[in-house]
C-alpha cells in the first residue's frame, strides 16, 4: 500500500478509536489561507525570530517598526478566511470528536470556521490592548488610527510575513507615528503573547482541563518547537495518552508520537 494512503488509513483508525481528542494546532493549519509559517521541515527558523516583548517595550523605534510592518500586513491578514483544515476540525467538533481545540495561532480562523471550544493560547491579532491601563480595542479601529497618523505609509506594499506583519525593510521607521492608548496615553500592543511573554494562566488552565477529559491528542501543523504548546504533549505522554501528529517535517515530540502523518494538513484532515 502507498505510504500516504496507509498513513491516512491509520489516522482514520486513530480517530475512530479515540473519539475525545485534545487538538493542538500550529502555523501549518493556516498556510493554505495564505499566512506564511515561521519554520522549515527541520523545525528551524525560515527568517529572523519574531518580536520579543522586551524589544517591543524597550524603544519607540522598535514599536514604530512593528506597527508600520503590521499596518501594511494587516490589509491582507485582516481579510484571511478559514481553509479546509479549519473547516474539517470544526466538523470533527460538531460530531463530538473534540474535547477542546488549543491553537498556537493568532489568526482567529478556527472560531471563524465554526469551532466553539477554542483556546487561543497566544491571543488574537484582531484585538489590541494597553500595557498600562489594560484598555482593549479592535484591530480594525486601531488600523484606522494608524492610517490617520501615517497616510503616506498606507501606500506602501510588501510581501506577507507570519503573524500579520509584512517584510517592510529599508524604511526610516523613525518617521512612523504610533498612536497612544486613547484612554491613558500608554503603550498599545497587539493582544498576543510575544516571545518572552507568559501565556495567561487561565488559558493554560482551560487547556489542561480539556486535556484531562481527552482520550488522545491530535497535533496538527505544528513542529512543537515552542514550549507553550509542547508542554501539553509531554503532559499527555506522562499520562499515557496516545498522540498523533499531522505535520510536514520534524517535530520536537517525534519520539513521543503514536502516529505521525507527513502530509499537508488539508489533505490529511479531508480523509477524515
Amino acid at each position: 500500500m502507498d505510504t500516504g494512503v496507509s498513513e491516512l488509513a491509520a489516522l482514520r483508525g486513530f480517530i475512530d478509536r479515540h473519539p475525545r481528542l485534545f487538538v493542538l494546532t500550529g502555523a501549518g493549519v493556516s498556510t493554505d489561507s495564505g499566512i506564511p509559517d515561521y519554520r522549515d521541515t527541520d523545525g528551524e527558523w525560515k527568517r529572523q525570530p519574531p518580536m520579543t516583548l522586551q524589544t517591543f517595550m524597550g524603544t519607540d523605534l522598535a514599536r514604530a517598526r512593528y506597527w508600520a510592518r503590521s499596518m501594511v500586513g494587516w490589509r491582507r491578514f485582516g481579510q484571511v478566511e478559514p481553509n479546509a483544515s479549519h473547516r474539517a476540525l470544526a466538523g470533527l467538533e460538531s460530531r463530538g470528536h473534540v474535547a477542546i481545540l488549543v491553537t498556537q495561532n493568532v489568526d482567529g480562523l478556527h472560531s471563524a470556521a465554526g469551532s466553539q471550544d477554542v483556546v487561543d493560547l497566544h491571543g488574537r491579532l484582531d484585538e489590541v490592548r494597553c500595557m498600562h491601563c489594560d484598555w482593549r480595542g479592535g484591530r480594525h479601529g486601531w488600523q484606522d488610527a494608524l492610517h490617520a497618523r501615517n497616510p503616506d505609509w498606507a501606500l506602501l506594499d510588501a510581501s506577507d510575513a507570519p503573524d500579520g506583519d509584512a517584510d517592510l525593510d529599508g524604511e526610516d521607521f523613525s518617521r512612523f507615528s504610533v498612536p497612544p492608548c486613547p484612554h491613558c496615553g500608554g503603550i498599545v500592543k497587539p493582544d498576543v503573547v510575544f516571545f518572552g511573554e507568559t501565556v495567561p494562566r487561565d488559558r493554560v488552565d482551560r487547556a489542561n482541563a480539556g486535556l484531562a477529559s481527552a482520550d488522545a491528542v491530535l497535533v496538527v501543523g505544528s513542529s512543537l518547537m515552542v514550549y507553550s504548546g509542547y508542554r501539553f504533549v509531554t503532559a499527555a505522554s506522562r499520562s499515557g495518552l496516545p498522540i498523533a501528529a499531522i505535520n510536514l517535517g520534524r517535530t520536537r515530540a517525534d519520539s513521543l508520537l503514536t502516529l505521525k502523518v507527513e502530509q499537508p494538513c488539508a489533505v490529511a484532515l479531508d480523509a477524515l
